[in-house]
């Protein structure tokens, strides 16, 4: 089985591509000028290195967020273009789960930078299960209010299309082939433009 993942929700894009749930090639972007100009010639690039073509694919997945509201909206009508284009499942997968998996404690709680002296916070176990939904939060009130025992996982810096394909590799193993066009966006947060919109009367 073959899968692309990508998430390009944040600065620290990445694509990765696995087979049977490891990963064979993986590769970061740092675009500040945003990845819509970029991201299919390094899908592309990367197929032709490990020898793939895109009909290869079994199965796409993307970072449904929280994150940059414009990176998501770029991850998720990439991933269900190329779906749609090669008629072939498109899973979408939280970035704050992505990010638990990468935990080794028995409950994790991994945090994205939010701006705006704010984090995206989540808390999930060892299975990738949520116990709670996902909140923005101020970073000293998410930091406060956590117990001891719970592993807080940083997501600064951190590459997540491989963590994001090996979740949605489980996920279609287990039988999961949803239509591209059902993938929704987990903004979390409401845009500035929602958020500092003046009401009309």
């Amino acid at each position: 089985m073959r899968l692309l993942a990508l998430d390009t929700t944040s600065q620290h894009g990445s694509v990765a591509l696995l087979e049977d749930g490891q990963v064979v090639a993986a590769r970061e972007i740092h675009e500040q000028d945003g990845y819509s100009a970029v991201i299919f010639g390094v899908i592309t690039e990367l197929l032709a290195h490990v020898g793939w073509a895109l009909h290869d694919l079994d199965c796409l997945a993307g970072a449904t967020g929280p994150g940059s509201f414009t990176g998501v909206r770029v991850c998720l009508t990439a991933v269900k273009g190329l779906a749609e284009a090669i008629n072939k499942p498109a899973l979408g997968v939280s970035n704050l789960q992505a990010l638990a998996s990468l935990g080794n404690d028995a409950v994790r709680a991994p945090w994205l930078d939010a701006r705006r002296g704010e984090v995206y916070g989540g808390l999930y176990d060892a299975r990738g299960r949520a116990l709670g939904p996902e909140v923005v939060t101020p970073r000293e009130e998410r930091q406060a209010g956590l117990d001891a025992e719970v592993e807080v996982i940083a997501g600064e810096g951190i590459a997540l299309a491989s963590a994001i394909g090996r979740i949605a590799y489980r996920r279609w193993r287990a039988g999961e082939r949803p239509d591209p066009a059902a993938l929704e966006a987990n903004y979390v947060r409401r845009s500035d433009a929602e958020l500092f919109s003046t009401p009309a009367y």
